[in-house]
């Protein structure tokens, strides 16, 4: 005979009477456990989200009456700014034309990726006694290293003045890079340095268009242009993150600049005055976001930025979902980090209004960069599966249905031709919104991960190779790395949620639910 459990034997020991008391003590203790603890808070969660939600939705209706008021008198901010092309002077040798410098930092980038980069920036039209190519190179891959060294010396074979600029440390990653790079006399001399990431194709009339602005306005430090992206129709994900950025571009960047108050550097695909970066204290590699830093301590310098969202540098987006989580931690841990460092000093700044401060801790950082992120998850994928549970936390219609519909809809008429992936871009977004908020607490706290940098891998124009190269990738990666388990409990989580409202409920919750425990359940396996 088998051996029989104890807790086993402890059950048949009860009458039918016991059982029934028992489980009577077990829903009593669960009814004072939901009245006295979870359901008040589960209130208090619900009001803070709700009042994230009205300052999220000010935010971007703000935004786009700016944008609207724009487009509708067609006013641009450039227009306030002196243009005017250079003269050539054949005696003076170009002397007329600003001696720029062109800085690519890259680390073990695909051949199909540099090649595609330097040829670019060595296909700039300006003066060619007028500009320095610098290429910096962190690999650590001997082979990309030797490969990336020939492509600089058949372009200076060309007569192009580029260098190749070798560390042989990551020591503050593309901060760390850079900053380097500006130590070599030959940069000193520069007035102007422009910076493209390794994916980055500027145009040949890029500098014609961008360098007039900061020679002729002294007061401008950086001149910032729109990303395009190459790859936007490679597939869903793609299409996805095209919606996302195309808001920010066309939106965010732009009313910072037209209302001059505050907006950031993307860290490529801009040009800074050599002056602006050095009196902000040059690259600093205390946080993840190197560009974000710069930007906020050359405002609170004075200077003054503008963004021009007619220029449009080619480039690529992430097409798997592992490169895009690591950048999304990023970009969410580095912005949050920023915020916890410099709050103080810009509050007790005295070179900018306190309208410009209030600005960037309070619109710039904490709505956009805190705000945003939390309250999406917490919202959407806390509050709601969890009312269904105890439904006499009743979440108010205009915080489930009429304010979510409304900042939808104005981040995603940015990008109309993908208006009918809308469904799928909010339960996306709802799912990255877990790895953000993640980010945002380890970057407010300062916790592990904090300073961690994975460089987002990027393929260049070979699609078919890139293709092929993905679905190897894919097959060779074992099922314990493919598994995210988070997500996964999350989808199971959503689904019984919405499976119990479906039997209950009375809000029709389920609907959503579903739909978010399949994207939870899908990308837990991607």
């Amino acid at each position: 005979m088998g051996r029989i459990s104890p807790i086993k034997i402890v059950l048949q020991s009860f009458t039918d009477s016991e059982y029934i008391i028992i489980i009577d003590k077990v829903i009593e203790i669960w009814g004072q456990l939901k009245v006295i603890v979870l359901e008040p808070l589960l209130r208090v969660l619900m009001y803070v989200s709700l009042a994230m939600s009205v300052m999220l939705f000010i935010e971007k209706v703000y935004m786009s009456l700016v944008v609207g008021f724009n487009k509708l008198f067609r006013r641009k901010t450039e227009k306030r700014y002196k243009w005017e092309e250079f003269k050539d002077d054949v005696e003076s040798e170009n002397s007329v034309y600003p001696l720029v410098l062109i800085q690519i930092p890259m680390f073990n980038e695909r051949e199909e990726v540099y090649q595609l980069s330097i040829g670019a920036v060595c296909g700039l039209s300006w003066p060619s006694n007028r500009i320095v190519i610098q290429v910096l190179d962190d690999s650590t891959d001997p082979l990309v290293k030797s490969l990336v060294e020939v492509e600089c010396e058949k372009w200076a074979s060309k007569g192009k003045n580029i260098h190749y600029q070798l560390r042989h440390n990551r020591k503050g990653y593309k901060a760390g890079a850079l900053k380097e790079g500006l130590k070599h006399s030959y940069a000193n001399e520069c007035e102007y340095v422009a910076i493209f990431d390794a994916d980055f194709q500027p145009e040949p009339d890029f500098l014609w268009k961008t360098i007039p602005f900061l020679h002729h306005n002294s007061q401008l430090g950086l001149v910032q242009t729109r990303w395009k992206f190459v790859n936007s129709d490679e597939c869903l994900m793609t299409r996805m993150q095209e919606m996302s950025l195309n808001y920010h571009f066309k939106v965010e960047q732009e009313v910072g600049s037209s209302t001059h108050s505050f907006f950031g550097f993307n860290g490529t695909a801009g040009v800074w005055r050599m002056a602006a970066l050095n009196e902000a204290g040059g690259w600093k590699d205390r946080t993840t976001v190197e560009d974000m830093d710069l930007a906020v301590r050359a405002s609170l310098k004075g200077w003054k930025f503008l963004y021009l969202g007619s220029i449009q540098v080619k480039n690529e987006l992430p097409s798997s979902f592992k490169a895009y989580r690591y950048q999304q931690h990023r970009w969410s841990c580095g912005p949050a980090n920023l915020f916890r460092k410099m709050v103080y000093e810009i509050i007790i700044n005295e070179n900018v209004t306190l309208r410009k401060k209030l600005h960037v801790i309070y619109s710039f950082f904490f709505v956009r960069k805190i705000v945003a992120h939390i309250v999406t998850f917490v919202l959407y994928c806390v509050v709601i599966p969890a009312s269904v549970w105890l439904p006499k936390v009743e979440v108010p219609t205009w915080g489930t249905i009429y304010i979510p519909t409304i900042i939808t809809i104005l981040n995603a008429v940015g990008t109309p031709r993908s208006l009918y992936l809308v469904v799928f871009w909010i339960v996306f977004e709802n799912v990255m919104a877990l790895h953000r908020t993640k980010a945002t607490f380890i970057g407010i706290f300062e916790a592990e991960r904090v300073n961690e940098w994975v460089v987002t891998e990027k393929h260049g124009d070979d699609s078919k190779a890139k293709t092929i190269t993905s679905q190897h990738e894919i097959r060779g990666f074992k099922l314990s790395e493919r598994l995210l388990v988070v997500e996964l409990c999350m989808g199971i989580i959503l689904f019984v949620s919405g499976c119990y409202d479906l039997a209950f409920g009375k809000n029709y919750y389920y609907i959503y639910m579903y739909l978010q425990a399949i994207a939870f359940i899908v990308t837990g396996f991607v």
